[in-house]
Formats: C-alpha cells, structure tokens, sequence
C-alpha cells in the first residue's frame, strides 16, 4: 500500500493514522469499503461507487458511524484524490492503480495501491466450491462490509461460494457471469451476492455478445451446460473463467472482451 492517504479530504501519511480514530472499523467491522480503478488519475465509476457506500452506510445507520455528507460526494472525492496524487512522486497526477475508500468511526479513509497482478491469458480457474457459509437471502452480504475474513480466506483459492440450495452465489472478489445456451445469466442479489458495479453496468446494458443478460439462480447442476464464464469486479472489470468445477470453457474469453467494451463504453459515458 502507497503511503498517501486522505482522511476526511485531508491529505495524510499512513504511518500518521491513529488507532482510536478507527475503533469501531477495527474491532468490530462496523464500516464499509469500496474499491475503485483509477486511470491517468481519473477514477472510474465513482458516483456508482458512492451510492453503493451510502446505501449501506445507511441501511446501518444505528450502528456504523457514517463520514460527514459533504466528503461522501463524487467532487470532495475526486479533490482529495487530486490532492493526494499532487503530494506524493511514487503517485503523481496520472497515477494508475487501485483507490480504496473506507468509511466508519465519522471517517472516509483513502488509500492507493499498485494493480495487482493480472491472471495469465488462461483466464481464472475455479475449481473449489464453499456451501457452509452462504445462505439465501442473507442481506450481510449484499454490502461490502470491513469484516471481510470470509472473503478474503478464500482468495486466490479458486473458491465459488454455494448457497445452501446448492445455488451459485459469486467468488471472494467478485460477481460471475454464466453462458447458458443464448442467455448470460448472473446470480440475483438473495444469493446472496454483492451489487456489484461492473455486474450493474451489464445488466443496465442487457445484452452481451449480441444475447440477453438476465438474473436468475444458477443452481450447481448447471454448470454442465455453461459453454462460458466471465468474472467481474471493478479493478479487473471483466475476466475470462477459462475452468469452472472441472469443466473447460472455451467460450468465456470472447464472453470478457465482450463484457470489457460494454464497461468501457459505459465508463466514458460517465466521466
């Protein structure tokens, strides 16, 4: 993680940061985080980003201490990130890499960190399934909460989270996209699974690769007729599963550059 941060649109140094400042996020997870893409110092969907975080800040009002409204907006955002990439060289005005916002204890905390390292042109493999730890309609986890242990005990594992109707919910870092037949199908939200930006902007779009884009559930015996799989979240937007739970998927790579210029063409729109 880059040194620079932001507190509250204050430009900071990580090492500065204090503990107390932070209690509730730390010892009891009460806050929320979004991760965004940031391109030539633009960041990308940010306002989606900031209506996802408000919602849940305010679907938890009674025990998350949300920031101040005025540094939740898209423009007291984008000034501490203009700031922040101005402050330090190992950023600089076109930095491109990972912004973190994390709001809890009155605070919205911004931080930098270099891309990370992309799968090799094979795609994804996801091969291990997870059934004891989803059940359908659990509202937790349609926010992306700081108590991510569950989550982030299974990255890079090649984990899919399974519902406990042997439904296909997402993966530690991020929603899935399924070709079955003519149709894409992703997962509805009581999965569970997160509202996920880049899953917003497909389903807005509606169609991918010339074929309908519905939410539905996905039960496991399925997977035996999914011909493709894409993997989306918003720092790797779209990224081919080229094996799913054992089965090769040939179809999943032309599936993600199809759903990367569907996002791309949205995020112009939006800047």
């Amino acid at each position: 993680m880059i040194g620079t941060v932001a507190v509250n649109g204050e430009v900071r140094r990580m090492e500065d940061l204090r503990l107390q400042d932070f209690l509730q996020s730390f010892f009891f997870g009460a806050g929320f985080f979004e991760t965004l893409l940031v391109e030539e110092g633009a960041p990308m969907f940010l306002e989606r980003h900031l209506a996802r975080l408000r919602s849940s800040l305010e679907a938890h009002a009674g025990c998350v201490h949300s920031p101040p409204p005025e540094v939740l907006t898209a423009g007291a955002v984008r000034e501490a990130l203009r700031r922040c990439l101005e402050a330090d060289a190992n950023l600089g005005p076109r930095f491109t890499g990972v912004a973190k916002l994390v709001a809890g204890d009155e605070r919205l905390l911004l931080s930098f960190r270099p891309l990370p390292q992309r799968p090799t042109g094979e795609g994804v493999v996801l091969d291990t399934v997870e059934d004891r730890c989803y059940r359908r309609g659990d509202p937790t986890l349609n926010h992306k909460s700081v108590s991510y242990l569950r989550q982030y005990a299974h990255l890079g594992r090649g984990t899919v989270f399974v519902n406990e109707a042997g439904e296909l919910c997402e993966v530690p870092n991020g929603n899935l996209f399924f070709l079955v037949g003519d149709t894409v199908v992703t997962p509805p939200l009581e999965a569970p699974c997160l509202p996920g930006i880049i899953r917003s902007v497909l389903l807005e779009k509606g169609r991918l690769g010339g074929m309908p884009v519905e939410e539905r559930a996905m039960r496991r015996e399925e997977v035996e007729g999914v011909r493709g799989c894409i993997l989306t979240n918003s720092v790797s937007l779209a990224l081919a599963v080229s094996r799913l739970l054992g089965r090769e998927l040939p179809g999943s790579h032309a599936l993600a550059e199809n759903a990367r210029a569907v996002v791309r063409e949205y995020a112009q729109q939006e800047t």
